[in-house]
């Protein structure tokens, strides 16, 4: 039997998710969030709810059985999984494309109202990156099973849980040269998690669907300008190197030998592509829901833990 104003999450225990979770338990929401092992991620998803709001499934074999037991409690689905680099041959496509298939197929099976899917924003013209094809074609497998589904294109999503700004800010704070890919050229529109999750709460409120919207904040600034706010954030001085192709791809190659890599190959020719608007759809701006928080302002709240000296360190004029 489902329970109305009630929420299943898949990839609950990333940034995106624990601030969804935050947000709807808060506006008593029922919510069920999905994870693959609740010993290792539980404590982090029960702390963010409101106490009796949220419950927690794991499942280990995304069978259709299994999904077809959640689905058949919920009003709302929203699938947050995705991965940035691939582990094992093909993972892309498992992550990006068959499960987005099965997830979409179940919830039409079970009458969901609505399916709100996260895909990303400027993937259209990447045809080279193993990426950007896996979202696409996810996107193509969701909208022929779930006509009614809501496909959101988020640029860059930030903030202090995120693996972005982050990583640059513990990089910078130890390299003493940054390389610069394409001369630092490629646009983001940046936008913070909170925006974000804002943004899907008034989906799920006003029951929006068949749509597909890009998701963006309300700056567009290039990655050196990035870069800079980040070092101006921290309190250092670096210089930023910008690299042939051809060394960039011998960097990227080393980075992806990593166990988490700083960049892949697939990465890197994701980089070549600007990551804002395209014009093909209607982005958030559109339906009124607007994303005010802007990068600097936002990183400067928790880049201290990244400064010399800490919290009380003094900016350098």
């Amino acid at each position: 039997m489902k329970n109305q104003d009630s929420i299943l999450i898949f990839g609950s225990s990333g940034q995106i998710g624990r601030s969804l979770i935050r947000k709807f338990t808060k506006n008593n929401y029922r919510v069920i969030a999905v994870t693959r092992s609740i010993h290792r991620k539980g404590f982090q998803i029960k702390t963010q709810s409101n106490y009796g709001y949220l419950e927690l499934e794991e499942i280990n074999s995304f069978t259709e059985n299994n999904i077809s037991k959640l689905m058949k409690r919920v009003t709302v689905c929203i699938n947050l999984i995705g991965i940035l680099y691939e582990k094992k041959k093909n993972h892309f496509n498992l992550i990006h494309s068959d499960l987005p298939s099965l997830l979409s197929k179940e919830a039409s099976k079970n009458a969901v109202d609505q399916f709100i899917h996260l895909s990303a924003l400027g993937i259209e013209s990447a045809t080279d990156s193993k990426y950007a094809l896996s979202k696409l074609d996810g996107e193509r497998n969701i909208k022929k099973n779930f006509p009614k589904s809501v496909i959101l294109k988020p640029s860059i999503v930030y903030s202090v849980d995120d693996n972005f700004t982050t990583n640059f800010m513990r990089l910078l704070s130890i390299l003493p040269v940054m390389p610069l890919y394409y001369n630092g050229k490629t646009k983001f529109s940046p936008i913070h998690v909170s925006d974000l999750t804002d943004i899907i709460f008034q989906i799920v409120q006003t029951k929006i669907s068949g749509e597909t919207i890009e998701c963006v904040g309300p700056e567009v600034i290039t990655f050196k300008e990035i870069l800079l706010k980040i070092l101006k954030s921290i309190n250092k001085k670096r210089l930023l190197l910008p690299l042939p192709l051809f060394l960039a791809k011998i960097n990227a190659k080393l980075f992806q030998l990593m166990p988490k890599p700083l960049l892949t190959m697939d990465q890197l020719k994701l980089l070549k592509y600007d990551n804002v608007i395209s014009k093909k759809y209607k982005t958030n701006f559109d339906f009124n829901m607007e994303a005010k928080k802007k990068f600097e302002d936002e990183i400067n709240r928790y880049s201290f833990n990244w400064t010399t000296g800490g919290q009380f360190a003094k900016k350098k004029i």
